[in-house]
């Protein structure tokens, strides 16, 4: 056993898989549904990507106390063409 893989292979009554099956469904719904939700959002996140884009380069952000520092438009970070944003649902173990 590595320190990464710490599975034990272990039964599972018939009653437990059932069980787990009906958890792994209803956290695929809830997953469908939150990554609907965004992708509903994506034209307002663009908007809301902006205004922040403008509020620190212009005003800047708090680098200590009441000192800010504007960013220069230059080194804004710049999206990745055909990039979308995306809800990660992480489970399972490296490498599943």
């Amino acid at each position: 056993m590595t320190f990464k893989n710490l599975f034990i292979e272990h039964e599972l009554s018939p009653d437990v898989k059932a069980w787990i099956k009906e958890e792994v469904d209803e956290q695929e719904q809830r997953y469908r549904a939150v990554s609907n939700s965004m992708d509903d959002l994506a034209p307002m996140r663009e908007k809301w990507y902006q205004e922040f884009f403008d509020r620190i380069s212009t005003s800047g952000f708090n680098e200590d106390g009441d000192t800010k520092t504007p960013i220069k438009p230059e080194n804004l970070p710049v999206k990745p063409d055909g990039r979308a944003d995306q809800v990660l649902w992480k489970y399972g173990i490296d490498g599943e």
